[in-house]
């Protein structure tokens, strides 16, 4: 049987006096990768960001476990160090510390080991090379002066080289052309190959789920969960959209 990795329930989430979530209760296990759809509004991204510990977002009701534990309350430094990772849709630059470093130190954090600069490099330059990155941008300051598609391509590298347990992808195909796109599906590929973790891709639209193989789709709407299914629910919402699902 597989492990179960992340469990919500009932979670309710609100910001600035406002609920956004309205119990939301859902799960994945190992090996999964579960979509989670719905219009602009809908309450997608608040989702990662409070299964993440951002503090702006406040828990009312209801509880988060990752692998086995109540994480509901923990703050996002410890989420992170535990293997949980959160890729940002507009992914902020970071002036003085340059990508090889940023990832190097953030992965001391979560294994707790130091990470020898050699053997580091070198699995870096192979993973770049499988985003189809340019090695220099290692060197350079942390998305100063990436593109859109070159900072999307970053989040996954992080992501490859941090090898997290959950990892939730927010609205990662956002602005990216065909092929920016066809390479960071390989990227999330290449994760479901060295890890057999879970994945919790947060869209609404679907480009990057074509290259993939979807577990469950999630319909949020007005922070609900309103409909689940499997694959046959993004072809039906390419079709028709969400219009069906809101009242």
């Amino acid at each position: 049987m597989a492990k179960e990795i992340l469990h919500v329930k009932d979670l309710k989430v609100e910001v600035e006096e406002k609920e956004i979530l309205h119990g939301l209760s859902l799960s994945a296990n190992e090996g999964e990768v579960h979509v989670i759809m719905g219009p602009n509004g809908a309450g997608k991204s608040t989702l990662g960001y409070s299964l993440m510990g951002h503090p702006s977002y406040i828990k009312t009701g209801g509880n988060i476990s990752f692998l086995g534990e109540d994480i509901t309350d923990e703050p996002t430094d410890k989420i992170a160090k535990r293997g949980m990772f959160l890729s940002f849709q507009n992914p902020v630059e970071v002036p003085g510390i340059t990508l090889s470093n940023f990832i190097r130190n953030a992965l001391e954090q979560r294994t707790g080991k130091h990470v020898r600069v050699w053997d580091f490099n070198k699995k870096l330059e192979a993973t770049m090379s499988i985003l189809q990155m340019d090695k220099d941008y290692a060197m350079r300051d942390l998305n100063v002066g990436f593109s859109g598609g070159e900072k999307k391509k970053a989040e996954i590298l992080q992501l490859l080289l941090l090898a997290p347990s959950l990892a939730i992808l927010d609205e990662t195909d956002s602005g990216l052309d065909v092929d920016a796109v066809r390479t960071v599906s390989q990227g999330i590929e290449e994760y479901k190959k060295q890890v057999n973790g879970a994945l919790l891709i947060i869209t609404h639209s679907t480009k990057i789920l074509e290259a993939l193989s979807v577990d469950k789709v999630h319909v949020l709407v007005d922070g609900r969960i309103v409909a689940e299914g499997g694959s046959e629910l993004v072809d039906e919402i390419n079709k028709s959209g969400f219009e069906r699902y809101i009242s």
